[in-house]
């Protein structure tokens, strides 16, 4: 899986057309987020999403401000991804919120990799404003540990990384985060 981050929506667009030109890769997504970015997400084998991800950072160089490349990426992450969520019962939540989609991405890949918690939701750009969120759910200690190992993972990038971890959540704030995050009705 491969995402870049735009500032730019026409460079943007430009440099997704060659990165589907390049090589062989299934696209996912691809289009604006506020506050006014483009965004491309891609998966395929991982030689072709390398080479296409190369192109786009090539051909978009000024305008990015942030990226992922994950050649193994977790199941559980790309499942949330394409917007599977996950099982809100355990006793312990744990979120993990970051001003870039590829940083949410990355995070969430170490942590559920690294700590046994379920990933429940992965949230990207749209409502956020242009920021990623991540929930996680387990025993208290594996979703500190995925929390601790998410964050860490991404701490090069040198943006803020905002984390909570939850204990014994609110059985109401459980059951309306199950059926949406969004302050509105529905997703």
């Amino acid at each position: 899986m491969a995402l870049i981050e735009f500032s730019s929506i026409a460079l943007g667009t430009r440099a997704s057309d060659a990165m589907l030109k390049k090589a062989t890769v299934s696209l996912l997504r691809a289009g604006t987020v506020q506050p006014g970015k483009y965004v491309i997400l891609l998966v395929g084998q991982v030689a072709a999403v390398d080479e296409s991800y190369l192109e786009g950072l090539r051909v978009g160089a000024e305008a990015i401000l942030d990226r992922v490349f994950l050649p193994e990426v977790a199941e559980a992450v790309h499942a949330a991804v394409m917007g599977r969520r996950g099982d809100w019962s355990a006793d312990t939540l744990g979120v993990i919120e970051t001003a870039t989609l590829a940083a949410t991405i990355e995070a969430a890949d170490a942590a559920v990799k690294g700590a046994n918690v379920e990933m429940v939701q992965i949230r990207l750009g749209d409502g956020l404003h242009g920021k990623g969120l991540a929930h996680f759910a387990g025993s208290q200690a594996d979703v500190e540990a995925a929390i601790q190992i998410g964050s860490e993972r991404i701490a090069y990038k040198n943006q803020q990384v905002l984390t909570a971890v939850i204990p014994r959540l609110a059985g109401d704030l459980r059951s309306v985060l199950s059926q949406s995050t969004f302050f509105e009705e529905g997703d």
